[in-house]
């Protein structure tokens, strides 16, 4: 047997270390060179994260409403900050009261300036974000490392932070519009290229180039910012004025679906969200004017057709049903503009129950408006499956439903635009880094609701609302208004609470081609319960600050062709001596102002055109009294007052003015 020789073991041992040698360098050259390359990069390079800015977001008219601001975080490593002044104890102190002063200079708290001052401390953040301006003198100091954040400035006012929402130190949205359009406004975000050195010293890079952050889209809002401004101090004023808890106010346009502002206050602090799209309420008699509508479009009514009141009380299936403004009597034209209950009760009764709850859900009630906010309600409309003997008339005046600010002022734009509900909007562009529109808002017609003819007629009834009914004191001295109040009893746990309620107006501006929509909201308002009295105002100094602002989302040009309202003195012509005599005020075809001069110089009484009622079959009796309900003076075509009526002159339907003569003729 040979024996190897301990010089050969020796060798055979160094040529195996030499093959497992030159195996491990090919293996690390030629197959682990991405593994090794990546690994000296992590220990030379030191990346430093930037986070993309979220996009702006501004108001229909370019002004900023919500932007992101760069700020930095401070992180301190004493015995950086030393260097190679750690055996100079002078040099040592000195280095670190420069930095106390750069940090106090910068409003750091003293508790953090001391540790960053701490040569015991290897690391210390610093709490807080600063400015770049506020501790440029620190960042440029050895041993002080910056780190960029952003930080979300949200709107100046109340109602536009509960719509626009808010984003956390992160970046994440947390509610609003923040949350539902994150994916536009959301940015990428990039990082910074550093070069380190063994003793871990960072430094910019000569070669290596930064991945920029790319910012998030720009959306523009239909917000304005001029009435947006202008309903928060009515809201503000409204609530300290009434007493009132809380409220909200809408501005729409009625032609584009488009939100013009949206104010939102409440007594509890916690509320932080935009209370006209997440608390439904009971809307009472902001609602009548739908089931008018409906009537007028199926032709199972008129707006002259006369209804027994009672007097103002009426018993119905047990139920007692009141008015505020009680009469034997009212027309259709007077339910909407007295508001009366059990007119429109009476009135509703000509629906079947599916007929009713399509009418209702037609408009947009029961369903999310479609606006992009996280929490929407969709208010509440129980089928008739679920109604009972009393539903029918509750709907009627407006309960046993609820509705969100947003979606009544919706509806209202159905009647103001001509009878299209359409897709309200929030969003009026997205506009991408480089200013290219991706997206601009479409006018979106959802249905038709009523007839153009039927709308402009309901839109004459609102307009008597506020010329000698219930909301008069949203009245204009230039232009018509046309509007509707409410004022519904609350609940609390499902059961409605004495003495509280909800005071509401919405209103058209003009009354002829409505510019806008405005709904006033006010809750427990303590002065008084009245729509007509607590909300009404209020729509009157919102509407007289938008006329006066100079960019306010109105149409100048057809605004000033609109006629406006007459009521200064009348002066006549020396031909005209007759005390009858008649001067009309023509608007848009009609004759809605007419003044009886009762002398020859000058008269300022201002007296409204009324419809000649129909009492056709009437007893003679009843149809004098029907007309002088209607504000007509009767003269008889009969010898006496027996028989019944076979019709008058001028016809029904006639718009004449109040206190005029109506020749009633008897039937042969």
């Amino acid at each position: 047997m040979i024996r190897a020789s301990r010089v050969g073991l020796t060798h055979a041992a160094f040529a195996l270390f030499a093959v497992v040698l030159v195996g491990r360098a090919a293996q690390v050259q030629l197959f682990q060179t991405a593994v090794w390359r990546a690994k000296a990069r992590n220990q030379q390079l030191a990346a430093s994260p930037l986070p993309a800015p979220r996009g702006m977001i501004l108001d229909e008219k370019g002004a900023m409403l919500v932007e992101s601001r760069q700020l930095v975080r401070l992180n301190v490593a004493p015995r950086e900050v030393l260097g190679d002044s750690k055996r100079n104890p002078v040099a040592a102190h000195r280095r670190l009261t420069a930095l106390a002063n750069a940090l106090v200079h910068a409003a750091v708290p003293a508790e953090w300036v001391a540790r960053a001052t701490d040569t015991t401390r290897a690391w210390v953040t610093i709490p807080g974000r600063y400015l770049m301006s506020d501790i440029a003198p620190a960042v440029t100091m050895h041993g002080v490392h910056s780190e960029p954040v952003l930080e979300r400035v949200p709107p100046s006012n109340d109602g536009l932070r509960r719509l626009v929402g808010r984003a956390d130190d992160a970046g994440d949205p947390v509610d609003g519009l923040e949350k539902a359009l994150d994916p536009i406004l959301r940015g990428e975000a990039g990082h910074t290229a550093l070069l380190r050195d063994a003793k871990g010293t960072r430094f910019d890079s000569p070669t290596l180039a930064a991945d920029d952050a790319k910012p998030g889209h720009t959306v523009v809002l239909t917000v304005n910012q001029t009435l947006q401004d202008i309903a928060e101090k009515a809201l503000s004023d409204a609530l300290r004025q009434t007493g009132a808890s809380g409220g909200d106010i809408v501005m729409l346009d009625p032609n584009s679906g488009e939100v013009r502002a949206m104010a939102s206050r409440r007594a509890d602090p916690l509320s932080t969200s935009a209370t006209a799209l997440t608390e439904p309420y009971e809307p009472g008699s902001t609602l009548k004017p739908f089931v008018a509508a409906r009537l007028l479009d199926l032709h199972r009514a008129r707006v002259d057709e006369v209804m027994n009141t009672y007097g103002g009380v009426w018993d119905y299936n047990g139920r007692k049903i009141e008015d505020d403004h009680k009469a034997p009597s009212f027309s259709l034209a007077d339910v909407i503009r007295f508001s009366s209950n059990i007119g429109i009760v009476q009135f509703a009764m000509r629906f079947s129950p599916r007929e009713q709850y399509e009418l209702l859900r037609d408009v947009g009630f029961g369903s999310p408006s479609g606006l992009p906010y996280p929490a929407e309600e969709s208010g509440r409309l129980p089928t008739p499956q679920r109604w009972d003997k009393q539903t029918p008339a509750s709907l009627a005046m407006g309960y046993a439903l609820n509705v969100t600010p947003l979606q009544l002022a919706n509806a209202y734009a159905a009647i103001a635009n001509g009878g299209e509900l359409l897709q309200p909007a929030i969003v009026k562009e997205i506009r991408g880094v480089d200013g290219t529109v991706l997206y601009h808002h479409e006018r979106t017609v959802v249905r038709r609701v009523m007839t153009t003819e039927t709308a402009q007629i309901v839109r004459g009834l609102l307009r008597g609302v506020v010329e000698g009914g219930t909301g008069d004191s949203a009245k204009l001295a230039t232009f018509d208004v046309a509007g509707k109040t409410g004022t519904a009893k609350r609940t609390e746990h499902g059961k409605y609470v004495a003495g509280k309620y909800t005071a509401s107006f919405v209103g058209l501006f003009p009354a002829d081609n409505p510019q806008l929509v405005l709904l006033i909201k006010l809750d427990n308002p303590s002065s008084t319960i009245f729509g007509g009295k607590a909300a009404a105002p209020v729509s009157k100094v919102v509407l007289q600050a938008a006329i006066a602002a100079r960019d306010a989302s109105l149409n100048r040009t057809n605004l000033a062709a609109v006629p406006k309202r007459v009521e200064a003195t009348v002066s006549l012509p020396d031909s005209v001596t007759s005390a009858d005599s008649l001067v009309r005020v023509t608007e848009s075809g009609s004759v809605p102002y007419v003044y009886r001069l009762d002398s020859p110089k000058r008269s300022s009484a201002a007296v409204a055109a009324r419809t000649i009622p129909d009492v056709h079959g009437f007893a003679v009796r009843r149809a004098v009294y029907a007309l002088h309900r209607a504000g007509f003076r009767v003269s008889l075509a009969v010898i006496d007052g027996s028989g019944s009526a076979s019709g008058t002159a001028p016809a029904a339907g006639t718009l004449a003015p109040s206190g005029s003569t109506v020749r009633l003729m008897r039937a042969p």
